[in-house]
């Protein structure tokens, strides 16, 4: 199963700065490793909203919005696709994953990581199926 991690941004990101370095050393090596174990297949980090923008469809009309997004919460900054076994082991990922935010910046550190499994080829994710995993 394949899971996307979803890392919230927050209002440092947004105000375009720079991650912390010694984060960003400990991100890339858990990166590599994971990568190598074949559990990591891609992971990205996404620029501030205020490079991005939205395409709004409404009453047949399609209108464009140039960022920046004022709903933070609600903004991601970057991503992850896990190949796990299981939902259990996807969330212990994203322990991991977010205990090394911890620890690097503290305990005062406050972060969100999103995990939601992806709709494989051939899945009936509708409303009243069972067969889809669901988080």
């Amino acid at each position: 199963m394949r899971f996307m991690m979803i890392v919230k941004a927050n209002a440092d990101y947004e105000a375009g700065k720079p991650p912390n370095p010694e984060l960003m050393a400990v991100v890339a090596r858990h990166g590599e490793e994971q990568m190598k174990k074949g559990v990591l297949l891609m992971s990205g980090g996404l620029y501030p909203s205020s490079a991005g923008a939205r395409i709004h469809v409404s009453d047949d009309t399609l209108n464009v919005t140039d960022g920046p997004f004022s709903e933070t919460k609600e903004l991601i900054g970057g991503f992850a696709i896990m190949q796990c076994s299981s939902r259990a082991e996807a969330i212990e990922h994203g322990r991991v994953f977010m205990q090394l935010h911890r620890k690097v910046m503290g305990p005062t550190y406050k972060g969100q990581l999103e995990i939601r499994q992806m709709v494989e080829p051939g899945d009936d994710c509708g409303p009243s199926s069972g067969s889809a995993t669901r988080l």
